[in-house]
């Protein structure tokens, strides 16, 4: 099964002069002025082009009078205190919870899409959930919380209010991050990373096929080059693929994200194969324990040290192990860490292995 979206500029149904005095409606910090005006959006790699009146793919920026706006600043859809795990993040400040927030849309068309409710919704500015980058961080710091995540949808959508918020968040000691499918531009990236954002985790949807066919029509590449990148900026990196029956469940297509991982973020970087659920419009069966298993142990003889199977609770491939002695190092259970045997610098406490968490 095949599903390809073709791009259509969407013509803005609220008058501009009442678009532009509301709360979430802020300037795109990143864009190309063209001829007539027109303008050229620069915070993902589909580089909307857009005419006055118009929306760009993602339905978060548009283009009012010649200059691009965000829809969507400060507009949150949901925010609830999450376990790091659930992003997942297992070598991050594992056991604490972030406070996690987003807000509507994607820049992706994914038919199995878990949080479709919100990724399929626009924003509307004028009935928005404006919540202020100071409340945010004021909220986290009263649940308890040592960071701030943004997920759920793309968090690349709120590129602008991120930029605001983390400093904040920086300045009060807590830790930020991004759960994203890494279609970001350089330029959005490195800007996130200068504004204190320390982690992210990149969803790999498959090799080019899957990405072509499934995702609207995008490059696999440029998410490879965005986790590359992160790296060399100093983030924590983790890699999640959901297994999807029929997408990319196959031998072939497995070993090829391997590769790539190697190639790209090194053995060092986890690697999570996470179970498919039937959601959104995707009918498929979920995806079967040995497939991920098996995806676990090709990457594990590829040479990754840290391989993980996830969304099956209580699977012994959620816990953390130590790659040279074998010794569990992180027992979890769902989303609870409920043993942590690191030592104090993160070694495995049988062979002194330094192992790369981030506590």
């Amino acid at each position: 099964m095949r599903l390809t979206l073709i791009y259509t500029a969407e013509i803005l149904a609220s008058p501009l002069e009442e678009m532009l005095g509301l709360r979430t409606v802020r300037g795109a910090r990143l864009f190309t002025r063209l001829r007539g005006e027109r303008v050229r959006c620069e915070l993902c790699e589909r580089h909307c082009t857009l005419a006055d009146s118009e929306k760009g793919y993602c339905r978060t920026r548009a283009n009012i009078g010649g200059r691009l706006y965000t829809l969507s600043y400060g507009d949150i859809s949901a925010i609830s205190a999450n376990p790091i795990e659930k992003k997942p993040f297992f070598h991050y400040h594992p056991g604490t919870r972030a406070l996690t927030f987003s807000c509507y849309s994607c820049n992706f068309s994914c038919p199995w899409c878990q949080n479709w409710d919100i990724t399929r919704r626009e924003p509307d500015p004028s009935r928005s959930n404006f919540i202020d980058a100071r409340t945010m961080v004021e909220m986290a710091l009263s649940r308890g919380c040592r960071g701030i995540s943004a997920s759920f949808n793309e968090p690349t959508l709120l590129f602008e209010y991120c930029l605001d918020l983390f400093p904040i968040a920086r300045d009060n000691a807590l830790y930020m991050n991004f759960v994203s499918n890494g279609y970001m531009s350089e330029e959005a990236l490195r800007s996130l990373r200068g504004a204190g954002m320390d982690a992210i985790k990149f969803d790999v949807k498959g090799d080019a096929d899957v990405y072509w066919g499934f995702c609207g029509g995008v490059d696999v590449g440029i998410v490879w080059r965005n986790a590359r990148l992160a790296k060399e900026l100093g983030m924590h990196v983790e890699i999640v693929s959901l297994i999807v029956p029929n997408v990319n469940d196959d031998e072939g297509c497995i070993k090829w994200m391997v590769e790539e991982h190697i190639r790209n973020v090194g053995v060092e970087t986890p690697l999570h194969f996470a179970r498919y659920f039937p959601e959104y419009t995707f009918t498929e069966p979920p995806t079967p324990l040995e497939v991920l298993e098996d995806a676990r142990e090709t990457a594990r003889r590829a040479g990754v040290l840290y391989p993980y199977v996830g969304n099956v609770r209580g699977h012994r491939f959620e816990d953390t192990w130590c790659p040279r002695c074998g010794e569990r190092l992180i027992r979890r259970f769902g989303f609870d860490v409920v043993e942590n045997h690191l030592t104090k610098g993160n070694n495995c406490p049988r062979c002194g292995n330094e192992v790369n968490v981030i506590s």
